[in-house]
């Protein structure tokens, strides 16, 4: 089967087609600016990239603008759109009515709309990828893969919020998380890596993007997270806070005369590493202006370090140690600096990173350093980074536990 996949932002779109049959990716692009002056498509087949400026007013011009770049004779893998034999869709959030992929019908895309008050930068971009998709190729079986369904394994006592429980019942307020196939198939990966089976490992994955969580696995489940009820939760991230004095809302809405919606935008396009740092939305920039003496940026920084070493050290006793913890997306794989700060927070558990190794970008290759041990019962231990389909896995190996960045 040849499978087109989509991940649908407000403004973008993502795809890849994939042969499952050999899981070799065909082709790959990204569509920008879409609704914008200066939209570009960036197409990339048989290890050559291509570069298209092309007005798209709308998701569905962009998919009908793709669509003939697949088709064609110079730049396509299909003869025509009957070889294509799904199309899967990325969906931030399904609530709790979704716990696996679903074929798309007409009732499941109502029930994404539904959930999109939990998630407003990410569900409407996943309905129009959807709806763009049911006008240009109609007829094509379509299906929707959640961020939260991985999740679902979280037992109560961990997903439950300390307010009335009349709010879980009525509208379902509580922890859902996020990256959920991101943090699945890292932990995949790692058992394949290890050649273990992952129903023997405990693993801790960070996910550490724009967007960014923090994920325990045990046994192949997730059984903590550090995102909400929505992705606004958990480390700072990017733009976005993480996690508040719930009365640092009001207060600001009252100093400020800020309604709801204002204070969500603040909260989610202004905060995080940014806000922190008045620097840039990219954390290289922050990164090289915090290494250059920037006060703000080196403390946004080490505020977000911090955060994300408090929550490994939380995993760890949600499933009662650590064998592995991985790191990854686009700061986990390529911010050494990132993975030796993080890690020297967790020198209490014998973590030591090998300064030479750590350099490493987009490889796998093991980082630790030989005296790395944990002061238990177990020791060895051992740290590795590495890529694995566009994913940077780094991984600390300890005899019984091992950390890796992906």
């Amino acid at each position: 089967m040849k499978i087109l996949v989509l991940n649908s932002g407000s403004s973008s779109l993502k795809y890849q087609v994939i042969d499952t049959e050999t899981g070799e990716m065909l082709v790959k692009g990204y569509y920008e600016r879409i609704g914008q002056v200066g939209a570009f498509l960036t197409h990339k087949v048989n290890g050559e990239k291509h570069h298209f400026e092309h007005p798209a007013k709308n998701h569905e011009k962009a998919i009908q603008f793709v669509m003939k770049r697949l088709t064609s004779d110079h730049y396509g893998v299909f003869k025509s759109l009957d070889e294509l034999d799904a199309i899967g869709h990325r969906v931030v959030h399904g609530g709790e009515q979704f716990k696996d992929a679903v074929l798309i019908t007409d009732e499941v895309i109502q029930e994404i709309k539904e959930n999109a008050m939990l998630a407003p930068l990410h569900n409407p971009a996943a309905i129009l990828g959807i709806e763009a998709c049911q006008k240009v190729v109609p007829n094509k079986p379509m299906v929707a893969v959640f961020d939260t369904a991985f999740h679902q394994t979280i037992s109560k006592e961990k997903y439950i919020y300390p307010i009335p429980y009349e709010y879980y019942e009525k509208y379902h307020v509580r922890k859902y998380g996020f990256h959920g196939t991101s943090h699945q198939y890292v932990a995949n990966r790692v058992a394949e890596i290890l050649g273990k089976d992952i129903k023997e490992l405990k693993i801790v994955n960070c996910h550490l993007g724009q967007g960014a969580s923090i994920c325990a696995i045990k046994n192949g489940e997730s059984v903590e997270t550090s995102m909400g009820l929505t992705p606004l939760g958990g480390i700072p991230m990017g733009t976005r806070s993480g996690d508040l004095d719930p009365s640092v809302v009001t207060y600001l809405m009252k100093k400020e005369e800020l309604d709801a919606d204002d204070v969500e935008e603040v909260l989610n396009r202004e905060s995080g590493v940014y806000g922190i740092s008045m620097v840039s939305v990219d954390f290289r920039d922050i990164e090289a202006e915090a290494l250059a003496g920037g006060k703000h940026a080196k403390l946004a920084l080490d505020a977000y370090h911090y955060s994300i070493a408090g929550y490994i050290a939380k995993c760890a006793v949600a499933m009662g140690g650590i064998d592995v913890l991985t790191f990854t997306a686009g700061v986990g794989e390529k911010s050494p600096y990132s993975r030796s700060e993080i890690c020297k927070q967790l020198g209490i558990f014998g973590v030591e990173i090998s300064g030479k190794a750590n350099l490493v970008k987009g490889e796998e290759a093991e980082i630790s350093s030989p005296n790395s041990f944990l002061h238990s019962k177990h020791n060895s231990f051992r740290l590795a980074s590495g890529y694995i389909l566009r994913i940077c896995i780094a991984c600390i190996i300890f005899s019984g536990i091992t950390i890796f960045l992906a």
